[in-house]
């Protein structure tokens, strides 16, 4: 039987002979399935043999006879074998210096009529070697729509362990990579003219609704969400940026390019430059910061802000020149204007972000409702607040940063980080309660003192205690009239709640 003498020829090693008996036996049946059989596991050897960058035409001549035997359908297990000769042939020119991507385009280009198994072990091998050129390779995304993310295996989705570090899966990986070249836009060729990169605005459409899916059953993936924002604000669509960018934003919110991309997301100024100060307030190289200091000195140019602009003006000059980076044509044209030589820089804008941090910190955390508590104390060398809300809900929390001069029987309106532990709790934004802020642990009250001893005792008015320092402090006597502010407080030796006074009128 041709096919079982030409089998065992392959499998010895004997490829001439082996090929040689596939031809003729070929060339007497060319539609007989087995002989097209036969003749494709000979060129697999081949494929298998030169597999390298070296053989690069040897191994296209051999993709291009597999391709012209025009198998069926259901022919799939050669090209699952052949599928790892490809890749291992692509991965092959991830060291080059100069990367040669026609041979990466004639590769896809001759494999898409090739009948693979989706998804399969092999075809997932297949896309991560395709993708190692995807942030250079101009047909990224039509691979990736040929290739069909829906046939990815369900370990594609899990992240991978290297060195100890979690590594990204290639799902993540493969969606962000889409993202990009999306936002990257594509040259088109019209009449021999190639016109200048542009985004796809269909394409973009298109590809949103597997992001969604994604983000939704995958939330574990950090970076969809940024990327979904980006792909919005290309089109031009800031209203549902924001929502779908919050979540994000949160769990990053100590990266300086978060807070700048939530910023992009703004059309109003007093936004945009919370956002950019929040972005600078946070330790970073100043190497990465020079755009985000030129959107914001843009900003304060148009309002006539000039000492921080030529503040922000001169640090990125500063640093482009130390690198020996061009400068941009809009900071030499500042510089040459009147009010740049006339005005004197800060050492720095630190105090001017200052300003703006808690605007941008409103913006993050807006969804999550304020809560009025009242302090009860304050302890400044270790700044710690104990606060009470009501009963049920009382303990302390730090305010370093967050809040200047806080004061015993202050209202301030809190934004909680979830359940406390053990009293303390965490914080996202603090401020100054509004004039008309109701909080259920604090009351004024009146009455006729009533003291437990005539000399620097303490006291009751009705339930309010009066503590000894305050009747010192005021020279209260027995009986006399006394009005003030009470907050509501838990004495730990007799397990029960009461009110202490904190102040008098």
């Amino acid at each position: 039987m041709p096919y079982k003498e030409v089998n065992e020829l392959r499998k010895s090693g004997k490829l001439e002979e082996a090929l040689t008996m596939a031809n003729q036996d070929l060339e007497k049946d060319p539609e007989n399935i087995w002989n097209k059989r036969s003749m494709a596991w000979v060129y697999y050897e081949y494929l298998k043999k030169y597999a390298t960058k070296e053989h690069f035409e040897i191994f296209m001549d051999f993709i291009n006879k597999l391709k012209k035997l025009e198998l069926p359908d259901d022919e799939k297990m050669v090209f699952d074998k052949c599928a790892y000769q490809i890749g291992k042939l692509i991965f092959s020119f991830a060291n080059d210096e100069h990367i040669d991507y026609s041979k990466i385009n004639m590769l896809f280009e001759n494999i898409k009529t090739f009948h693979f198994t989706k998804p399969s072990e092999s075809y997932s091998f297949l896309y991560k070697a395709f993708h190692k050129f995807y942030k250079s390779w101009n047909n990224y995304l039509q691979f990736a729509d040929w290739w069909g993310f829906d046939n990815f295996r369900p370990q594609d989705y899990l992240s991978k362990d290297f060195n100890g570090k979690k590594s990204m899966s290639i799902v993540e990986q493969a969606y962000i990579a889409y993202a990009k070249k999306l936002l990257e836009g594509e040259s088109k060729e019209v009449e021999g003219i190639i016109l200048p990169k542009a985004i796809d605005k269909t394409k973009i459409e298109e590809f949103i609704p597997k992001l969604d899916i994604i983000i939704k059953t995958h939330p574990e993936y950090q970076y969809p969400p940024y990327f979904k924002a980006k792909l919005l604000l290309a089109l031009g669509d800031e209203k549902d940026v924001l929502s779908d960018f919050i979540p994000f934003a949160k769990k990053k919110k100590n990266d300086f390019w978060v807070w700048e991309l939530l910023a992009d997301t703004f059309s109003d100024d007093e936004r945009k430059m919370a956002c950019l100060c929040k972005a600078l307030s946070l330790k970073t190289s100043d190497e990465f910061l020079i755009n985000t200091r030129q959107k914001l000195a843009e900003i304060l140019v148009r309002q006539n802000k000039f000492q921080e602009a030529k503040t922000e003006i001169e640090k990125i000059l500063s640093v482009r020149k130390e690198n020996h980076w061009k400068i941009p044509r809009n900071l030499s044209e500042w510089t040459e204007q009147s009010w740049f030589s006339n005005t004197k820089s800060n050492q720095d804008n630190s105090t001017f972000y200052k300003q703006y941090v808690k605007v941008a910190e409103e913006i993050l955390f807006a969804d999550i409702p304020e809560e009025t508590v009242v302090i009860e104390f304050v302890n400044e060398n270790k700044s710690i607040i104990n606060f009470v809300k009501d009963k049920s809900k009382h303990g302390f929390f730090s305010y370093s940063g967050m809040i200047e001069k806080p004061k015993i029987g202050d209202l301030i309106s809190v934004r909680f980080n979830g359940e406390g532990q053990d009293g303390f709790y965490k914080v996202l934004t603090i401020k100054k309660a509004q004039n008309d802020a109701v909080c259920n642990a604090v009351k004024n009250f009146q009455g006729n003192l009533k003291m437990k001893k005539e000399v620097a005792s303490f006291g009751f008015v009705d339930d309010v205690f009066i503590e000894p320092s305050l009747i010192v402090k005021y020279q209260l006597n027995n009986h006399d009239m006394v009005k003030g502010k009470a907050v509501l407080s838990f004495n730990k030796k007799k397990n029960e709640w009461g009110w202490k006074a904190i102040e008098i009128y």
